[in-house]
């Protein structure tokens, strides 16, 4: 076995990421971050059996239509058709299977299905923005939606956050979970947006955005997009 190969097999313990490829938890421009996070530095803490063996949290079954946001009401919602795929993968590039992973959402009208939402943009009643599905035994899994619109918001003068998609991955335990943002290719939005700004390491950044992929594209139907989450290690994906 080559010497890359076998550091590749070994299974690294917990650590911090690499300076720069996650956002600080308070970050000035993003005007929330100071009011709502601690003062005192993060403990982390090595993994137990309950990290390790526990049960994936959930409480009903995942149901035929949890991973197709457009077939969940009656009638097909408004918008662009979506595909989304991608992997959960570890440090070591394997595959993380049985994994919970929950999604959210604005519609394409860049409003959000929920009563603080109030900005002029219409509901859509065939749109509810949330979405779930398991990873297969190779750490894929597969989203069907609608891509949502830009919206404004209230951090700063006339401040738009970029068009994404909300992902939640759960580990065996309910604290192991990590939550991320999807964004789509060539947002000019990007560089005006304090949240995306906020992971210093612009190859982290670029880890944010989804590719478009015309192997997951279906003719005639959606626009296909892959979007891989690593959960750790210097290639991890950002997380909130």
């Amino acid at each position: 076995m080559s010497k890359v190969a076998n550091e590749r097999s070994v299974i690294h313990p917990y650590h911090r990421h690499p300076a720069g490829s996650q956002p600080p938890r308070v970050y000035e421009q993003y005007r929330s971050t100071p009011p709502r996070n601690p003062s005192k530095p993060l403990i982390f803490l090595p993994h137990t059996l309950s990290e390790i063996t526990g049960p994936v949290y959930g409480h009903d079954p995942i149901g035929e239509t949890d991973n197709d946001l457009t077939r969940q009401h009656a009638t097909a919602p408004l918008g662009e058709r979506i595909i989304v795929t991608g992997r959960v993968l570890d440090d070591n590039g394997r595959p993380v299977p049985n994994t919970l992973i929950e999604i959210w959402q604005a519609n394409a009208a860049g409003r959000y299905q929920h009563h603080r939402d109030q900005h002029p943009a219409p509901l859509d009643p065939n749109f509810s923005g949330a979405g779930r599905t398991l990873t297969d035994e190779n750490g894929n899994y597969r989203f069907i939606s609608i891509k949502p619109g830009a919206y404004p918001w209230f951090n700063h003068y006339n401040a738009w956050r970029p068009a994404h998609i909300h992902f939640s991955v759960f580990g065996r335990a309910f604290l192991s979970r990590l939550i991320t943002q999807m964004y789509f290719p060539g947002d000019p939005l990007f560089a005006h947006d304090p949240v995306y700004q906020s992971v210093p390491d612009e190859k982290a950044r670029q880890r944010m955005i989804a590719k478009f992929d015309l192997e997951t594209t279906q003719p005639q139907w959606a626009l296909g997009f892959r979007f891989d989450i690593v959960l750790r290690g210097p290639d991890a994906t950002p997380f909130e």
